[in-house]
């Protein structure tokens, strides 16, 4: 049974192979700076330095600006265009490597690091882009390749229908029912594929056949009889101080959050989440236009702002006095700058919880407490992951763990990391999943929102995955 295995592996890995052709290399110039003080690229007039091919930049905590422009691509059928940069380093840490904020029409539109390598552009006109670039703290070369592609929509469309129940199916026992559910599902779809001549009319049409198949056979009739379920959102964790300065702390928040806005334009279903009331400020002084789109989201209910103190404090080192004046502040301003009441205190990232905090936090309005670091412990295992959590003068306070802050919308993530771990089932059949690359990793990616458009359906073997805000 191996043989059905390997063909769907190798009809995927081909489709994948198939969904993207280099259009062109792409040209750009250069010039170094220092940390911005405002939005606006030098002028033409600059010492703008051209690129050699073959050159590698480097520095460390060092900026450039890059610069490059794109000629009118003109319309092309089942097609998508999209601007690629890479650095080399990919798959490396994102906290520290090579990250930049593509601006376009002088808007900050999406940012570009070791998860983020892509954008889409529209046919038919001309780009002026502008890339404001961070080097990062590692130290030596790196590469700047920027490309054009085009995406065959179809192709990649079908790639995400089968690669997402292929890794949910090897997740599971080859011997479950689920299992081969789900192998026997995409094998009949992959019946209907026609790879003799790529993107022939066939081919498309083949292509339109094993989908319809796979929504109306697979998806609709075999998912969605789980019982169990995954609430998800977006999210991203940024250390306001740790290996970088905090001035680098300003430009991980704005580069992040420009990639969540871009990614909602995106994707409809997409809700994504983020504390840290220090952050925000960092926004709203840098970058005033990204900032108002934020409250935009904020306001349709698809950014949640929450966490109640003004930053994460570890708070077995700060004082109760401390404690109640980063939670006074940070309220003050979610609810000044948002219209929001928060009422989750949202420290994933903190080591310290001093046995004080039930009592501040419900004088504080604040009822539910989430952290993810106890799970960290080598030594002695939490047994429960959702509890009332009792304070030293018998406040209870409700409170939730998950395995990690910096969680992947991946079947093997989701099933084995968040679900199977979960300690509480028989208390709840719903647990937590923040997904999403931290530390001005850029959070979420576009391969996570893929992933998420078919898991909700809820696959054989796999849990129901929700996108959901924490406060539900």
């Amino acid at each position: 049974m191996n043989f059905m295995k390997d063909k769907i592996r190798v009809s995927i890995e081909k489709l994948n192979a198939l969904k993207d052709t280099l259009l062109n290399e792409l040209e750009f110039e250069f010039i170094p700076c220092s940390y911005k003080t405002q939005n606006t690229p030098p002028p033409p007039s600059a010492n703008w330095k051209k690129f050699q091919n073959g050159s590698c930049l480097e520095g460390i905590d060092d900026h450039f600006w890059l610069h490059l422009t794109i000629e009118p691509i003109a319309q092309q059928e089942n097609k998508a265009l999209i601007f690629s940069l890479k650095t080399g380093r990919e798959g490396q840490w994102d906290g520290t490597n090579p990250q930049g904020t593509v601006y376009i029409d002088g808007k900050a539109v999406q940012a570009l690091d070791v998860n983020h390598t892509w954008l889409p552009l529209e046919f038919d006109r001309s780009y002026d882009i502008y890339i404001y670039f961070y080097t990062g703290m590692v130290g030596g070369y790196f590469h700047i390749i920027p490309q054009l592609f085009l995406r065959g929509v179809p192709v990649n469309n079908l790639y995400y229908d089968l690669k997402v129940p292929y890794d949910s199916m090897i997740t599971l026992d080859e011997k479950s029912y689920d299992y081969i559910k789900i192998r026997d599902s995409l094998d009949k779809a992959l019946l209907r594929m026609d790879f003799r001549n790529f993107y022939s009319p066939e081919f498309y049409d083949s292509i339109a056949e094993t989908r319809a198949y796979l929504k109306e056979e697979f998806y609709e009739k075999i998912c969605g009889h789980s019982d169990s379920i995954v609430s998800c959102i977006g999210h991203t964790h940024i250390d306001v101080a740790w290996l970088w300065t905090v001035a680098q702390t300003r430009e991980k928040a704005e580069r992040s959050f420009s990639t969540v806005l871009n990614l909602m334009r995106r994707y409809p279903d997409y809700k994504f989440m983020s504390r840290q009331p220090q952050l925000y400020q960092h926004v709203k002084e840098a970058n005033p236009k990204l900032y108002a789109e934020i409250k935009k989201r904020v306001a349709e209910g698809r950014w949640e702002v929450e966490g109640a103190m003004w930053l994460e404090a570890d708070c077995n080192l700060i004082s109760g006095e401390s404690m109640v004046r980063q939670i006074l502040h940070g309220k003050k301003f979610m609810k000044d700058e948002f219209g929001v009441d928060s009422k989750i205190l949202w420290l994933p990232d903190v080591f310290g919880y001093s046995a004080a905090l039930p009592q501040i936090l419900r004088k504080s309005g604040v009822d539910r407490f989430f952290t993810s670091k106890i799970s960290w412990n080598e030594t002695n295992s939490m047994p429960h992951d959702t509890f009332l959590w009792k304070g030293i003068d018998g406040t209870e306070i409700f409170t939730s763990f998950i395995e990690s802050y910096v969680g992947k919308l991946e079947p093997d993530y989701i099933l084995h990391h968040t679900w199977n771990n979960y300690k509480d089932k028989s208390l709840t059949n719903r647990t937590l999943l923040t997904f999403g690359y931290g530390d001005g990793g850029g959070g979420p990616t576009p391969e996570m929102l893929e992933n998420y458009k078919r898991l909700q359906y809820g696959l054989p073997g796999m849990p129901k995955t929700v996108m959901d805000t924490a406060e539900n």
